[in-house]
């Protein structure tokens, strides 16, 4: 009997390969870019060998940030090629950016080289820019290169774009180029967001550097967005950025938040300056709590926060002021009004006062700013004042999440190990009893409410420890006085009103002693 052929057996598929091990991966080096904080935005820095497109309108900032990625990275063993193209000349542009710090004139002929490909882009087609690039490529074995504009080289002539398969088509051989050359390279054009999601050039981009600029009202904000960056993980999102004597500047939208966690602050506490407030609070205000002083205008919030940086520099704890509202020699002599001498710390390097009020700045600014200031001065205490001013220094796109802003800088500066004092001024109706009109109270560990009363046709102060995170403190309502040689001075409190939160107080009646019961009347 004749037996039925098998049926042939199909082979087993391959397991799927194992992903490769820390010693396997390759090691993808990343290269500065010369900007203070855009490498923390990139997740380290550049890609080394990538192909990066840096796009925006004119006066983002793009051909600033592109010299200072040339200056931070080129040598004269491996150069930078800087081709430009119908825009500036090398020695106009040149003019310019000397005026910022990065800038050294040394390097300019070895260690960079400019390249001008106007002619060859006027008379030739695509073909022969690309053969002019990779002649000078391979003349100088490069490590950084610069086509600024790229969109002024891909056109034929001027008004005539190329197809749509010759643009993609001379971008991908132009990335082949390079990146067999080992160049880390950037285009630079003048492209929206829009244009470079439908541009097909840019699918071939290891990487996507969006600047923007937008004016609201009389504020300038510039941004830049990383919207695509192969191999590695940049944070996402917008990130504000200001071009200055330094050049190009970014200020991580996560700014603060990603450094390790201070050791254990202990129990101890810090004087406020005021022997009876420190006794409100349960012996002072807990090491590297945020606490907010509320009060209407007049209240005595900037005596308080004087006092409170003056009792740290007698303890030999270095001190920072953010002021908003008025200028630094002017809070100095206030200060010297109450008995407190300011000058004589800030001469000795012990007291930092800043005075920030440019109407455009951002929070991601300002926290970088105070960071900075701690941290070269070793500094345990900060005072805000106030809430109110630096809402007002800020540009108006900031405004609008100004709470969640403040939340990001508060822990970043708490997580730093400093104990924060800030002032807000709210307005007393005399019917209610506000801690802020931002609705922030969340934000702070610690709440000290001064407000006015009238009492017996006077207008008088009273303050009051509204809160205290994790601690127990006094519920007794005191009024002060804003002394001029002494600063704010505690009264007793003043058990014998009701209804003084209300702003509108009444004096209770004395209650009867208690004695023997009265005898009987005879009949």
């Amino acid at each position: 009997m004749k037996q039925k052929p098998r049926a042939a057996r199909l082979p087993r598929p391959a397991p799927p390969p194992s992903p490769p091990t820390a010693s396997e991966k390759v090691a993808i080096r990343q290269l500065p870019t010369g900007a203070r904080g855009l490498d923390e935005i990139l997740g380290g820095g550049l890609p080394e060998y990538s192909f990066n497109i840096i796009a925006g309108a004119p006066g983002c900032g793009k051909t600033t940030l592109a010299h200072q990625i040339v200056f931070a990275n080129a040598t004269v063993a491996r150069p930078a090629l800087y081709f430009t193209v119908l825009g500036e000349p090398a020695i106009k542009m040149l003019r310019y950016q000397q005026q910022y710090s990065f800038f050294d004139a040394a390097k300019l002929g070895g260690a960079i080289r400019f390249i001008n490909l106007s002619e060859v882009v006027l008379g030739k087609d695509l073909d022969a820019v690309l053969d002019a690039i990779a002649f000078e490529v391979r003349q100088a074995d490069p490590a950084i290169v610069v086509v600024d504009s790229f969109r002024t080289v891909l056109r034929k002539k001027p008004g005539e774009p190329a197809s749509e398969m010759e643009l993609q088509s001379f971008t991908q051989r132009l990335a082949l180029l390079l990146t067999s050359h080992q160049a880390t390279t950037f285009l630079l054009g003048e492209y929206t967001e829009g244009e470079m999601r439908d541009n097909p050039v840019f699918t071939v981009a290891d990487g996507l550097f969006l600047l923007s600029q937008v004016t609201e009202r009389n504020s300038v904000v510039r941004k830049i967005q990383i919207l695509k960056l192969r191999g590695q993980a940049s944070v996402p999102g917008l990130h504000t950025i200001r071009i200055g004597d330094f050049g190009v500047q970014a200020f991580s939208r996560t700014l603060g938040l990603g450094h390790d966690a201070p050791e254990a602050l202990g129990a101890a506490r810090l004087s406020t300056g005021v022997p009876e407030l420190d006794a409100l609070m349960g012996g002072g205000i807990p090491n590297g709590d945020s606490v907010l002083i509320a009060g209407p205008s007049g209240t005595g919030k900037s005596a308080l926060a004087t006092q409170f940086i003056a009792a740290g520099l007698r303890a030999g704890e270095p001190g920072i002021i953010a002021i908003f509202e008025e200028r630094p020699a002017r809070y100095v002599a206030r200060a010297a009004g109450l008995g407190l001498d300011l000058a004589s710390a800030q001469r000795d390097g012990n007291l930092a006062i800043l005075y920030l009020r440019p109407l455009d700045l951002s929070v991601d600014e300002t926290m970088l700013e105070l960071l900075d200031t701690v941290r070269r001065m070793g500094a345990k205490r900060l005072v805000i004042d106030s809430l109110v001013g630096f809402e007002m220094a800020l540009a108006p796109s900031f405004r609008a999440d100004y709470r969640e802003s403040l939340y990001r800088m508060i822990a970043a500066l708490t997580g730093a190990g400093v104990t924060i004092l800030s002032t807000v001024e709210i307005e007393d109706t005399f019917t209610s009893f506000h801690f802020s009109h931002y609705a922030i109270s969340f934000l702070t560990d610690d709440i000290v409410r001064l407000r006015y009363v009238e009492i017996d046709g006077q207008l008088r102060k009273i303050l009051v420890v509204v809160k205290m995170r994790g601690s127990d403190h006094s519920k007794d309502i005191r009024e002060y006085h804003i002394c001029d040689r002494g600063g704010i001075v505690i009264g007793p409190p003043l058990g014998d009103f009701a209804a003084l939160t209300a702003g509108l107080p009444c004096r209770l009646l004395p209650q009867p002693k208690e004695g023997p019961p009265a005898a009987a009347s005879p009949p």
